[in-house]
């Protein structure tokens, strides 16, 4: 009987032991695994804290002052006005390429570019250029470049 007690007793230490240095190991990989996140985690949150901060003293911020050069009838009718944006008009060399591509030496009209538009698809469509098509996107292009010029 009290061999049997002492075998008894020395098993659990055994277990004690086994299950101490599994939770050991684990607690201490895990426990170093957390202080890292941890740290990152930190470390993440100072570097966007201070991100923030920077963007908020060296930003521009707009304020609207009234008085020197403003009249806001100025801009009483500008959404009936014709404005289509900055790019209204096409710059210059731009206009001289489209011309050498149509072939025209003259400011065309709109009947000229609208003719010369049609001979020159056909002869620049993919299905008839092997499926090549940037010579009929360079022919779209510049028709819609000589149209600003016209109107």
């Amino acid at each position: 009987m009290l061999n049997n007690t002492v075998i008894y007793i020395f098993n659990r230490i055994v277990r004690l032991s086994i299950l101490f240095f599994i939770l050991y190991l684990i607690f201490t990989n895990f426990g170093t695994f957390l202080m890292i996140v941890g740290i990152v985690v930190v470390i993440g949150f100072i570097f966007i804290y201070n991100l923030k901060k920077k963007m908020k003293t060296s930003g521009f911020d707009f304020q609207f002052k009234q008085g020197a050069n403003f009249n806001s009838n100025d801009f009483r009718n500008y959404n009936n006005s014709n404005f289509n944006g900055f790019n209204n008009a096409p710059r210059f060399d731009e206009v001289q390429k489209a011309k050498d591509f149509f072939g025209f030496t003259h400011s065309p009209t709109k009947e000229e570019i609208k003719k010369k538009y049609k001979e020159l698809a056909r002869k620049y469509h993919p299905d008839i250029n092997d499926n090549d098509d940037s010579m009929m996107k360079d022919l779209n292009h510049y028709k819609d470049v000589l149209m600003k010029t016209v109107e």
